[in-house]
């Protein structure tokens, strides 16, 4: 991912208003190993249950604000975004509002997400070698693309 400034950071939330986007407190874009995310993901140390994640589409940042879901899951969730069967972390349901009229309207969408947007580390995991000749490095190559694409599509869908 191409570092963004705070002020980009800011400024890139589709799904917020004016009051909320003022309410934004990213983290210190230079304290980011910009290199290792896939996406930039956060929670809110004030409001618990608000996270927000930052992607890149088309060279351009696309924030998207999520709320998480009250209720718990009775099974073991696995995440949409990482799809890792060995996570370390929790899985919850967030669901975002649409941008523009839609969201205004009330429509939204969910998924199931690492709790603490881990899936960059994740998805850098080597996975264990499924058979002899096996390409570990190909392999989170190919994970690391499928994070990328599974989390702008989930923008886009928020920009629809």
């Amino acid at each position: 991912m191409n570092p963004f400034s705070d002020a980009a950071l800011r400024g890139s939330f589709v799904n917020v208003s004016q009051r909320e986007r003022a309410s934004i407190v990213p983290p210190d874009p230079s304290a980011l190993d910009w290199s290792r995310l896939d996406y930039l993901g956060w929670r809110d140390p004030r409001m618990p249950a608000t996270g927000y994640i930052v992607a890149e589409l088309d060279g351009a940042p696309v924030g998207v604000l999520l709320r998480r879901a009250e209720a718990s899951a009775r099974a073991r969730a696995q995440c949409s975004w990482c799809e890792d069967v060995r996570l370390p972390n929790d899985v919850v349901f967030y669901s975002a509002g649409r941008a523009g009229a839609a969201g205004r309207k009330g429509d939204s969408l969910g998924t199931l997400v690492c709790q603490d947007f881990q899936c960059s580390a994740n998805v850098r995991k080597p996975p264990p070698p499924a058979y002899l000749g096996y390409d570990v490095d190909a392999a989170v190559q190919q994970h690391i693309a499928t994070l990328r694409r599974r989390v702008g599509d989930f923008a886009r869908r928020v920009l629809e």
